[in-house]
């Protein structure tokens, strides 16, 4: 066939319509694809996953089971299972010492990137998800007007996100912490502030108010609106835009640490050189002018989206080693057809049940994000220890 054919010119009556149409099928998809919130469910584990959660053998999990004082799960067949929220209480009384000590606050993570198709969202719902099973109490806050995260959780961004259930009224300056948009999901120990097509206009409000009083300082609006969260939540993670956008700078200003999701390509690693360079000529600009400074605990730079097998990747690896240093954590996350399944399901690698694709494979794409967990919770916990050292020496008076 021909395709000069095919053409024919497409007014803007023909693309309204095809929006309209996509649109519909996309309310379809979402519709059969994700059970609403209060349906669907997070898996359960068994003793086996159980134990190795918690950091024990299983004998220990079989010992702890005589006792009587966790939960005991429910026999399926010929094994026993436990829901999510049972499994968090095992892992915060085996795993006490990694839980936030008293008077410690709790740390907010902001994952960010310039572009788009990093596994940003993917990184931001795993690492929540990675830190509540470890028994931290989490609060994942999207910022994305696209809404990814949000839909992760099953809740679609056009038809059950209303303006209070985002941050929108915060920016706005309606509201002065973020506790009216907090709700549960179903995933035990995260709650979730959605994010809907409506944040776009926090692009605008902001500016607005800042050209309308000098005094105010846009970027601190999340910051001091997260101040009351961090006593209730052991780690607040943050999904940003793809873009430095005013919601982007908020976030990470309110950041002690921050992730960028990098796969090893030359324009993906380009792009975070542009990132780096607006944001640091940002700080320069709205905060050391002023007399003011601004510090992380941690910067992460995550290898995502690598494929073993492309050459070319190796050589953007090193460019990112060396440009990054010991930035880079010590772990890739591998582009893999589980992460597709995943996502095709809106879902996560910790959504899916074992045996739904290749184990292999799924083993391989786990390990990953378990160890980015791992790793991150480690610089969480040195933060947290250095947050009550600073605490004892102001008390003490040096």
């Amino acid at each position: 066939m021909d395709i000069k054919q095919t053409i024919k010119r497409q007014s803007l009556e023909d693309i309204e319509i095809q929006a309209q149409r996509i649109a519909g099928m996309m309310e379809h998809i979402r519709t059969a694809m994700l059970a609403p919130t209060a349906v669907k469910l997070a898996p359960s584990l068994s003793s086996a996953q159980l134990a190795e959660l918690c950091g024990v053998d299983k004998s220990k999990i079989a010992y702890r089971l005589t006792r009587g004082d966790l939960p005991s799960g429910n026999i399926q067949g010929n094994r026993r299972e436990w829901t999510m929220a049972e499994a968090q209480t095992w892992s915060r009384d085996l795993r006490a010492s990694h839980i936030r000590p008293k008077g410690a606050a709790g740390i907010t993570i902001t994952v960010a990137n310039f572009k788009g198709g990093v596994a940003k969202t993917t990184s931001a719902v795993t690492l929540a998800q990675g830190l509540s099973m470890r028994g931290h109490r989490v609060l994942l806050l999207d910022l994305d007007p696209q809404g990814s995260a949000t839909t992760l959780f099953g809740v679609l961004p056009d038809a059950e996100v209303d303006p209070e259930n985002t941050a929108m009224p915060l920016f706005a300056g309606d509201e002065d912490n973020l506790s009216y948009a907090i709700r549960p999901t179903y995933w035990p120990n995260i709650d979730l502030v959605c994010a809907a097509p409506l944040l776009y206009g926090a692009e605008f409000i902001l500016p607005a108010r800042q050209a309308k009083d000098p005094g105010f300082e846009f970027w601190r609006v999340l910051d001091r609106g997260l101040d009351a969260m961090r006593e209730a939540y052991d780690v607040i993670v943050i999904d940003t835009p793809p873009s430095l956008s005013y919601v982007t700078i908020n976030a990470l200003m309110a950041a002690d640490g921050v992730i960028m999701p990098l796969p090893p390509s030359a324009l993906d690693f380009a792009s975070s050189a542009q990132f780096w360079d607006l944001f640091s000529d940002l700080c320069n600009q709205l905060i050391r002018s002023r007399g003011k400074n601004k510090s992380f605990e941690f910067i992460d730079v995550l290898l995502s989206r690598v494929e073993a097998s492309d050459a070319a990747s190796s050589v953007v690896r090193q460019w990112v080693l060396e440009g990054y240093g010991d930035k880079v954590l010590p772990i890739e996350i591998p582009k893999t057809a589980v992460a597709a399944t995943a996502s095709a399901e809106f879902g996560t690698v910790y959504d899916l049940p074992r045996g739904s694709v290749n184990s292999k494979t799924f083993a391989r794409a786990r390990d990953a994000y378990d160890r980015m967990c791992e790793l991150v919770e480690q610089q969480i916990e040195a933060v947290w220890e250095r947050q009550l050292a600073e605490s004892v020496s102001l008390s003490s008076g040096d």
